[in-house]
């Protein structure tokens, strides 16, 4: 296990080194600089701050000491923004963020797995039919159209949420669901499916002919090998409600990191870009690796060797 860890924790690093060398490159092989859009700007201006931010040194020695920064926890200084670092928007943003990452998480994991429960435990009755045509609705709907559905009803005509902001509770309730909608969907079919599978096999049944009750059968036995397919889905999808909902938060006006990405990206601030693109992959990362270790507490049967 300790063998596999520090493996583990080493590919994480080398991923993540290969995700900043990429978005350098990306950024920079598009003609112009942050400075660029600028309007009546001498050319001298222009140079003055290329060299204030060192952006006229090679661009191998630009991306070594922004890793040397970043190997400090410094992802460096805003372009457009005088005075702030891209650690003020991540602090100032991330709170955000996080409280409606982790309210949507829960909000999705209470609706999904007894969904996808129920429809398989009612496979081909009315309850599945129903629960499954409300999965696909919220595959296929765009969360921005659901978002923006549910403040026209709620905010404008009912009055019973905030339009925007999240000032008090209820601001979390609209971005909650919106943000969930496709999350709620994706797992319940995935739970759905998995139970149905688990369910067919011979252990089942030989344990139903050993006379285990059914309920017995589906917690003890058939639920827990069922929620292995779902928590490989959880990692990826925990790390997009934590770090966020760039739409989503561009709707409700709330101030996460997803507003802060957006302008870095439309306002070529390569340091604000390169800062959130790596925070993003560090909590990715970290969360399939977690539920990578939780595997082993899940099904006795994996072993990491």
């Amino acid at each position: 296990m300790k063998k596999y860890l520090i493996k583990r924790v080493l590919l994480m690093v080398v991923t993540l080194f290969m995700i900043a060398l990429l978005t350098f490159c990306l950024m920079h092989i598009v003609p112009g600089s942050p400075f660029t859009s600028q309007k009546q700007v001498s050319q001298a201006v222009l140079d003055a701050l290329m060299a204030k931010y060192n952006l006229d040194d090679p661009l191998w020695k630009q991306f070594v000491d922004y890793m040397i920064g970043v190997l400090h926890f410094d992802f460096g200084p805003s372009y457009k923004y005088t005075g702030k670092t891209v650690n003020d928007f991540i602090e100032s943003g991330m709170p955000y963020s996080g409280t409606l990452g982790l309210v949507t998480l829960v909000f999705v994991l209470l609706m999904s797995i007894p969904m996808g429960i129920v429809s398989a435990l009612r496979n081909g009755r009315w309850q599945d039919m129903l629960l499954m045509f409300i999965a696909t609705l919220g595959v296929t709907i765009p969360s921005f159209v659901i978002a923006t559905g549910l403040l026209y009803i709620f905010s404008f005509k009912l009055g019973w949420t905030p339009v925007y902001g999240v000032d008090s509770w209820k601001g979390y309730i609209l971005p909650m669901i919106a943000m969930g909608g496709y999350s709620i969907s994706f797992l319940a079919r995935l739970m759905r499916s998995s139970l149905l599978e688990v369910m067919g096999q011979d252990y089942i049944r030989t344990a139903r002919a050993k006379g285990i009750s059914e309920v017995r059968i589906i917690w003890k036995h058939a639920l827990r090998n069922a929620l292995i397919p779902v928590i490989t889905v959880l990692g990826p999808t925990i790390a997009n409600l934590l770090t966020g909902s760039f739409v989503i938060e561009k709707i409700f006006a709330i101030p996460g990191l997803g507003g802060y990405f957006v302008n870095s990206v439309t306002q070529r601030d390569y340091t604000t870009i390169m800062g959130m693109t790596i925070f993003y992959a560090t909590v990715l990362i970290a969360m399939i690796f977690i539920v990578d270790i939780f595997y082993c507490l899940i099904d006795p049967r994996i072993k990491y060797e």
